[in-house]
């Protein structure tokens, strides 16, 4: 549950980002732009959302 959360939390603080700092989040040699790459690898890495959250619905037997 904690790793779901924390990937979806750190996906919607990083996904505004590209469009705040325009270009320089659009090129990946400044560090704004990895990390907002680095936040979608992580949603991957951990799972899909919806599949997760089935996942932890069905350990708290919903």
């Amino acid at each position: 549950m904690a790793e779901t959360f924390r990937a979806e939390t750190r996906a919607r603080a990083a996904d505004p980002c590209p469009q705040l700092f325009g270009g320089y989040g659009s090129m990946l040699e400044y560090p704004i732009a990895r990390l907002h790459a680095d936040a979608r690898v992580t949603r991957l890495h951990v799972g899909t959302s919806e599949v997760m959250k089935v996942i932890v619905a069905e350990s708290l037997g919903l």
